[in-house]
């Protein structure tokens, strides 16, 4: 799950160098969605996953229209401050009663429930449906990555805005886009955590937002083979901390584990430097 909410992260600062800290608030309105399709909706498994991914591309889509392409020429400051300022908003704007309210709301399970024992360790469904979900979402990143004309141009503007935007790319329609693309697999990410932890609420995409950041950054902000292995080196260093100390450090941990990458290589394990032109 991390995973899927780093991948965001890194391909939208991958793009136009910008660390969307709205991000996590829109993985939450991802697991909102999915509640209200399988409570109201009753639809199956499938159709919240894409529901869930679509409302969130939608969203995710308004946000860079509205908040973050007016500022793309402006200093870096500001755009960051914009990130944090749409963060809170979505955050207390879905907190009204109007909306989804303050409350905490129990996640259905659109399925039952099975568990299987091999050698001593238990599987349950759960986890196999987040396995495979997450695997699935991984697949299609890459194939539209490096498989399509769209993620060809997302490459591109990557590697060089002006010069793709040059040479006849859609600079702004790939940039909504790829934020589009990041925020759907944050939506799926969304109904696998509320499947997960079968408890919702407006503020849940605060702290798997950071972690998830943080992933990213451990892998190699702008990899998105980097933010994988960064969100596999996080979710294992959680684990490990509970089991064998407690509970208690396991949030910490994580930010020290930021902070000693980044002293040993500041950009991350598969990051590169770039050069900065003159």
């Amino acid at each position: 799950m991390y995973a899927l909410i780093a991948l965001g992260y890194t391909m939208v600062y991958g793009i136009v160098r910008l660390i969307n800290f709205a991000h996590g608030d829109v993985f939450m309105v991802g697991a909102f969605i999915a509640f209200y399709s399988i409570e109201n909706l009753h639809l199956p498994l499938p159709g919240v996953f894409a529901l869930a991914a679509g409302g969130s591309a939608f969203l995710a889509v308004i946000i860079e229209r509205a908040a973050y392409r007016p500022l793309r020429n402006a200093p870096k400051i500001a755009a960051l401050i914009t990130a944090i300022g749409v963060s809170l908003f979505l955050e207390y704007f879905t907190a009204l009663h109007q909306v989804f309210g303050p409350n905490y709301y129990a996640f259905p399970r659109p399925f039952q429930v099975v568990s299987l024992e091999i050698g001593g360790i238990t599987f349950t469904s759960i986890q196999g449906i987040i396995l495979l979900a997450t695997l699935a979402s991984l697949g299609a990143l890459q194939y539209v990555v490096h498989r399509t004309k769209v993620g060809r141009g997302m490459r591109a503007v990557s590697h060089d805005l002006v010069t793709a935007g040059l040479m006849g790319v859609n600079v702004n329609a790939v940039i909504s886009f790829t934020f589009g693309l990041g925020a759907a697999l944050a939506g799926v990410g969304g109904v696998l955590y509320g499947i997960a932890y079968p408890q919702i609420n407006t503020f849940m995409g605060v702290m798997p937002g950071l972690k998830a950041f943080t992933a990213a950054v451990l892998g190699g902000i702008g990899s998105i083979p980097g933010a994988v292995l960064g969100a596999l080196i996080m979710g294992l260093t959680e684990t490990m901390t509970t089991a064998y100390l407690s509970s208690t450090y396991r949030d910490g941990i994580a930010f020290v584990l930021l902070i000693a990458v980044l002293l040993w290589k500041p950009t991350g394990i598969l990051g590169v430097a770039r050069t900065e032109k003159v």
